[in-house]
């Protein structure tokens, strides 16, 4: 009985460290969610002048560009999937993996092939778990994403859109990732950044005109240097939003294990407690039956 009560209470201190682990993880994730939604908010201006900027080059101007010219018939697709480098964060990584995996099935579906493009030590797992093929990973900082990562990996996909197709070229290209709607709230979604047939459809969301332009020395050469831009702008923008999402998905599971660990808590010590009174009335009994055996003796 009293190695019983020995496991309950190493199982309660253990029980109890890793408690003080979640919530210490919990307060973490706390303090970084209003930084990474502030940066958030702060590229969505850019984002949106960018976008308004690159509809008016593209709608006022009768331009053949590659990069918003759809292609007949594509056959090969690019998906960049945005997952977190670390765990403890619940189903976050779990729930964009399976957004990409839908897409993925669609597109083949279609008929095109997909070169997939990852985000995250979790998204580079889960594809080598499965012995799949990716054509490049990033990792690092997920939680707190830099600009220069974005422009490397725009940089990446645009250079692949660019190639013709017959030397491994994409004709169109996906993001993946999980937009930040409210603390409780955090939706895997599936934006199609190229070619850029939706950017009117953009600018006109935000309710504004698009103003007139006069472009010097040809709107095809403001083009060319606006769309790089662009595409950064909108794969950092997706990056903070995955970072405010990643981080409310950890901050909500460090919680719930923090309660679990609570729960835990107070079932050994109940199982201690019963252990400990099931000992007492073991060794009561025994006194007592010692005592009724020298008085009948």
């Amino acid at each position: 009985m009293g190695a019983q009560i020995r496991v309950y209470r190493q199982k309660i201190a253990s029980t109890s460290s890793m408690k003080k682990i979640f919530k210490a993880m919990e307060l973490i994730a706390t303090s970084r969610i209003g930084k990474a939604r502030s940066r958030a908010r702060a590229a969505s201006p850019y984002a949106d002048a960018i976008t308004r900027a690159v509809s008016a080059v593209a709608s006022q101007n009768d331009i053949d560009h590659v990069l918003t010219t759809k292609v007949e018939n594509p056959t090969r697709a690019a998906v960049l999937i945005l997952t977190s480098d670390r765990g403890l964060a619940g189903a976050y990584s779990t729930n964009v993996l399976k957004r990409g995996e839908a897409l993925t099935k669609r597109l083949r579906e279609d008929g095109k092939e997909i070169r997939p493009y990852l985000y995250g030590r979790k998204a580079q797992a889960f594809y080598d778990f499965r012995e799949r093929e990716y054509d490049q990973v990033w990792t690092g900082n997920t939680d707190a994403p830099e600009v220069e990562r974005a422009q490397e990996i725009g940089r990446t996909l645009v250079d692949r859109f660019l190639q013709p197709t017959e030397e491994g070229g994409v004709d169109e290209l996906y993001l993946v990732f999980t937009e930040f709607q409210s603390m409780v709230k955090q939706e895997p979604v599936v934006r199609r950044l190229l070619p850029l047939a939706f950017v009117e459809k953009e600018a006109e969301a935000t309710h504004e005109p698009t103003p007139l332009y006069d472009f010097e020395p040809a709107a095809e050469e403001v083009l060319d240097a606006l769309l790089p831009r662009y595409i950064e702008s909108k794969i950092f923008a997706a990056m903070l939003e995955a970072s405010a999402s990643e981080l409310a998905a950890r901050q909500r599971a460090m919680k719930s294990a923090a309660d679990n660990a609570d729960e835990l808590i107070k079932k050994y010590t109940l199982l201690r407690n019963n252990a400990r009174q099931a000992e007492i009335t073991q060794e009561l009994s025994e006194l007592i039956a010692g005592a009724d055996a020298l008085a009948s003796s």
